[in-house]
């Protein structure tokens, strides 16, 4: 199980002088035109009470200068890792064009403004999902949780859903952003950026 890398021009650091958010977006877009599955998506690192890792797949929602945007309810597990400890790690695995690229940094929550302006764009279907699941907390059956969406959807039929009180956005700053690109003989390009300063370190792989 072993893949070569390589065979398209390697990344380097005159690659960023526009800025991590410029290459992060090329990156994207080569991803989706690849049309690999999720290409938003990002496997979202986050650490317990006790300093345990947890990770999870999400689908970042905005990339932006300041950091990349995702959403979920504030009372799963991953929203109980950020109140106690408001820091992450996220990571887009595009391994089928060979590249990855890590966000960390500090997590705080998006505005309500931002949270609704959002939520209006969710299919119907997802926002009543949002109520329907008490997210992360043990059920006794399918059958149970297609019952809970059955019930919030008769309590907003006719009408519009409303933003839950539990759910909402959460910006990971980028404080740090490494790019990985694969290569030959596991010679990997990797550069990692330091937006507040525009710094930028190659480190071996």
């Amino acid at each position: 199980m072993r893949v070569a890398y390589g065979g398209d021009a390697d990344v380097t650091e005159a690659d960023l002088a526009d800025g991590w958010l410029a290459l992060a977006r090329s990156w994207l877009q080569q991803a989706i035109d690849a049309q690999l599955p999720e290409p938003n998506a990002i496997v979202l690192g986050t650490v317990d009470a006790e300093g345990r890792p947890a990770t999870r797949t999400v689908l970042c929602k905005e990339m932006r200068d300041d950091g990349i945007v995702f959403y979920t309810n504030h009372t799963s597990e991953k929203g109980g890792h950020l109140a106690g400890r408001p820091v992450a790690s996220a990571t887009f695995p595009w391994i089928g064009i060979q590249r990855q690229v890590t966000v960390r940094g500090s997590v705080t929550r998006v505005s309500a403004e931002e949270t609704a302006a959002y939520w209006a764009t969710r299919p119907r279907g997802s926002q009543l999902g949002a109520w329907a699941s008490e997210q992360s907390r043990p059920i006794a059956s399918r059958a149970d949780l297609e019952r809970q969406l059955d019930e919030v959807t008769r309590r907003f039929e006719g009408g519009d859903v409303p933003v839950p009180p539990h759910w909402g956005g959460y910006l990971v700053a980028a404080e740090t952003v490494e790019f990985w690109q694969g290569r030959n003989n596991r010679l990997h390009n990797r550069l990692r950026v330091t937006p507040r300063d525009g710094a930028v370190v190659r480190l071996q792989p």
